[in-house]
């Protein structure tokens, strides 16, 4: 009897400690979904009198004048899209390519120092980036990379609107590769992660068909990869999305839309970064309360498509 009374104690103890634990992780699941309505429910409070006032041309104007306050989000919204766009463009590549070196063609001897330089990358303050960027990145740009590509482009149609104007050595495309240098470590450090998830009898298989590395990776380490791959491209979109202090300082502060690349302009982050300081009245406060609303709402449509596309691709994959 005692023997079975201690143990139904213990087993009761035991339904105790469990129960008290899914209660806490549950809560904690909730906290987070309690926390992001917070977040929205303020952004929206505080830029209602935005939209109020300007309705849907806060949206589609481009004007940004504190002293008539006019406030239109269009230019911000714009940066934002175009930035974060070629940032991708131009680091998903390479942050592929150099996850597969590391997990298919590096010597062992230099996986790790390599893979610890990319994981210090990650580590450097978004604030040096810019530092570096307006003091070094950005003068180099102007005086030998732009004049070539306005002279490249210049007989090309199309394109030479987008490379057009002095060369300014700040502006979007110059903000653009500082945020794929930001972006790159993370999106490296994901794919080469999963990289390393793949079955080596896999390999071994297609090596013994007789395919070349090139074909190994495009046939079997991409495809049984190919989930993983998209969440660290969203994991960099999201950091590009968001980034301020390091665009702040390249991307020339300007409230325009220009068709050249190579133009000033803004986004969303640093446009709030750089005026709710000194916002005055009521109005201006709510335009930058409600950019942040705007980026949020970017935020979770890009998010949003990216679980779509994931649960086609794992649909897929069972089917």
């Amino acid at each position: 009897m005692a023997a079975a009374a201690a143990r139904r104690k213990v087993l009761e103890g035991l339904k105790t400690t469990d129960t008290m634990f899914r209660v806490l992780t549950k809560s904690s699941a909730y906290f987070v979904l309690i926390l992001l309505s917070a977040i929205f429910v303020s952004l929206v409070l505080g830029g209602s009198l935005a939209f109020q006032t300007f309705g849907l041309s806060f949206l589609t104007t481009e004007v940004w004048n504190p002293v008539t306050e006019k406030f239109g989000a269009l230019a911000p919204i714009y940066g934002t899209i175009v930035t974060s766009a070629i940032a991708m463009l131009v680091a998903v590549p390479i942050a592929i390519g150099i996850a597969v070196f590391l997990t298919e063609l590096c010597p062992m001897s230099l996986r790790r120092p390599i893979g610890i330089a990319i994981e210090l990358l990650a580590g450097i303050p978004s604030i040096i980036y810019g530092i570096w960027g307006l003091f070094y990145f950005a003068p180099t740009l102007q005086r030998y990379v732009q004049p070539e590509l306005i002279a490249f482009f210049k007989p090309i149609p199309i394109l030479n609107g987008l490379f057009a104007g002095p060369p300014y050595g700040i502006g979007i495309l110059t903000s653009a590769l500082i945020l794929a240098m930001m972006v790159l470590p993370f999106i490296t450090a994901v794919c080469r992660d999963v990289f390393e998830t793949v079955p080596a009898v896999l390999k071994e298989a297609a090596y013994g068909l007789g395919w070349t590395t090139r074909e190994v990776v495009k046939n079997v380490v991409i495809p049984y990869t190919r989930v993983g791959i998209i969440g660290g491209v969203m994991l960099g979109l999201g950091r590009a999305l968001g980034e301020t202090m390091a665009v702040t300082f390249v991307i020339g502060n300007a409230h325009r839309i220009s068709e050249s690349i190579l133009a000033p302009g803004t986004t969303i982050s640093a446009t709030i970064a750089n005026e709710f300081t000194e916002a005055v009245g009521d109005i201006y406060t709510s335009s930058l309360i409600a950019l942040g609303l705007i980026l949020f709402f970017i935020t979770f449509v890009v998010l949003a498509l990216a679980r779509l596309m994931l649960m086609r691709i794992e649909k897929k994959a069972g089917a």
